[in-house]
């Protein structure tokens, strides 16, 4: 263990001493919390998307903590993210190949019947953060508040299309729940991912796209948002309503988090979860989460079981009000 990794593990303690009992700053066999070789970080969604953008961040950091290992980030997008998880099983459950999940999609998809994995066959270790919905359309456009929006909407049903990353994903869940909740009909135009979309979004290849918060950050001039799924407005975008200001209780999203193959060990596991409680809770995480618009969470190996079980619930009935799975 290199001098700089020693070092950082003692500021961590530290700092983590309080909440020692959740977040321990070694894994149970007292080993580092650094991965013993090079990590294969799968991605199941293109290059430039949020997943991306939060994969290239821990790859960062983990290399500053860890500097003798490398964090390799590979790319198998296709089908919203199912081609990936549909083979992540077959990988080496060594601890060292990590895939990127996402929430409702792995919910969604086995329910809509198309693909070729279920949600049991998914094996989370640690979902890190939260991105809140947001409808946003490009900046040249002449609709220009949510008002305009739907009354565009209304005056010619199923002419305004919005574009979204995937299939029975958050995308397409929410742009569900738009039409019905405002009772207007637009059309769902899915990509491979986000960084797919926003070519389409800020030429005006489509209307608009039901999207997450970061990707309106990150293109701050050339979207304008119109709403956002969110408690409180967003602190980078105090002009943007959220939907519960406009008299919906909408606060909701996409999870992101990792998983490996089923027959991964416990203690791979456990150690995977300790690096990734460890990552978020630097101060360097903390505010790029802050100015790209992620809402960071802390679900490890030991609230994984209760968490997933409430998730797969709240998502099952929502696809059930949708309609996914129905032909």
């Amino acid at each position: 263990m290199t001098v700089d990794t020693r070092k950082w593990i003692g500021i961590f303690c530290m700092a983590m001493a309080p909440v020692a009992m959740a977040q321990p700053a070694a894994t149970s066999s007292g080993q580092s919390l650094c991965p013993d070789k090079n990590v294969q970080y799968w991605q199941a969604f293109p290059p430039g998307g949020e997943s991306d953008l939060s994969a290239r961040h821990q790859q960062v950091l983990l290399k500053k903590k860890c500097a003798a290992i490398e964090t390799i980030i590979q790319y198998k997008a296709g089908a919203g993210g199912a081609l990936m998880w549909s083979q992540m099983n077959t990988l080496p459950s060594d601890g060292l190949n990590v895939v990127g999940i996402n929430l409702p999609h792995i919910v969604f998809q086995p329910i809509e019947g198309l693909v070729q994995y279920k949600t049991q066959d998914i094996t989370p270790v640690f979902w890190f953060h939260y991105t809140p919905d947001i409808l946003v359309v490009p900046e040249q456009s002449a609709i220009k508040t949510f008002a305009d929006f739907i009354k565009v909407a209304k005056a010619d049903p199923g002419k305004l299309s919005l574009g979204g990353s995937g299939l029975n994903s958050a995308n397409h869940a929410a742009h569900e729940r738009l039409n019905a909740a405002f009772g207007v009909k637009t059309i769902y135009v899915p990509f491979k991912g986000t960084g797919d979309m926003a070519a389409s979004v800020m030429g005006a290849q489509v209307d608009g796209a039901i999207t997450y918060v970061p990707f309106a950050i990150n293109n701050k001039s050339r979207v304008r948002p119109l709403a956002v799924a969110m408690e409180t407005r967003h602190p980078l975008m105090p002009d943007v309503p959220t939907f519960k200001e406009l008299g919906v209780d909408w606060v909701d999203g996409a999870y992101r988090g990792i998983g490996v193959p089923k027959t991964t060990p416990p203690e791979a596991r456990k150690k995977l979860s300790d690096i990734w409680a460890a990552l978020n809770s630097d101060p360097e995480m903390k505010e790029l989460a802050a100015k790209n618009g992620f809402e960071l969470v802390n679900v490890g190996v030991e609230q994984m079981d209760t968490f997933m079980k409430e998730k797969t619930r709240l998502y099952t009935e929502g696809a059930q009000r949708l309609g996914l799975g129905k032909k």
